[in-house]
């Protein structure tokens, strides 16, 4: 089960490794409220593997409103204040870790040639943000946010670059495994020459993850295989 070359781990958060019971939404949609008074800004649209940077600027053109960075980053940060509050009002039940993540994410980080960190759309402060109400988020070191780049094949690319920096090699020498669970994350993983490990934890199947070319899918990681190929088994 040890990898045979150094791995750059790069977990998604909604849907992957979290539930927050629609936190993220209703943030989202409190923050167009109070800057552009449109709560139905997002509401045409699947929100599931986009960078949030990417949602905001969809929900823009929707609602006919200009785009321009001053103005995204100004709904960002209204989203991420409202969610600071949202993830508190959610109870234990409907805001969870799924199944077997938690045990995976340790047992990476306790191997040697394992760099484990984020692959995700959120902002870095959406992410801290969601991860510290489950008390997960100081178990990764480093990531790929929608802050770093609103393309999820770019953003991804650099969780990957930042993974092998800490590693001390070349990420071109790396096995880069992205962990996710919509069809965004698999072409992600393709567009940089990753593996993909799909987890129908989200809105998506394992069938579909494994039709849109996921390396592996598992309903959940308490597969009993999952870890095994987390890991470099197979």
């Amino acid at each position: 089960m040890g990898a045979m070359r150094p791995t750059v781990l790069l977990f998604d958060i909604d849907g992957t490794l979290v539930t927050t019971g629609g936190a993220g939404r209703r943030s989202m949609e409190a923050a167009f409220e109070k800057l552009h008074g449109r709560r139905d800004a997002c509401d045409s649209f699947p929100m599931s593997g986009m960078t949030d940077r990417a949602i905001v600027r969809k929900a823009m053109h929707i609602i006919g409103v200009e785009d321009s960075a001053a103005a995204i980053d100004a709904v960002i940060d209204a989203y991420v204040a409202h969610l600071a509050e949202e993830v508190h009002k959610v109870d234990d039940q409907r805001y969870l870790v799924f199944p077997g993540m938690r045990e995976a994410v340790k047992e990476a980080r306790s191997r040697s040639g394992f760099a484990v960190g984020l692959g995700t759309g959120n902002v870095r402060e959406g992410a801290r943000v969601k991860l510290e109400r489950v008390s997960i988020y100081d178990q990764f070191d480093f990531g790929g946010f929608g802050c770093d780049n609103e393309d999820r094949t770019e953003l991804i690319r650099c969780g990957a670059k930042a993974g092998a920096a800490r590693l001390g090699v070349p990420v071109e020498e790396c096995r880069v495994v992205v962990i996710g669970d919509t069809p965004k994350d698999v072409h992600a993983a393709q567009g940089v020459g990753a593996e993909c490990i799909g987890v129908g934890t989200g809105t998506f199947s394992v069938q579909a993850l494994l039709d849109a070319g996921a390396t592996v899918a598992f309903p959940d990681f308490s597969h009993p295989q999952a870890l095994e190929i987390l890991l470099g088994g197979r």
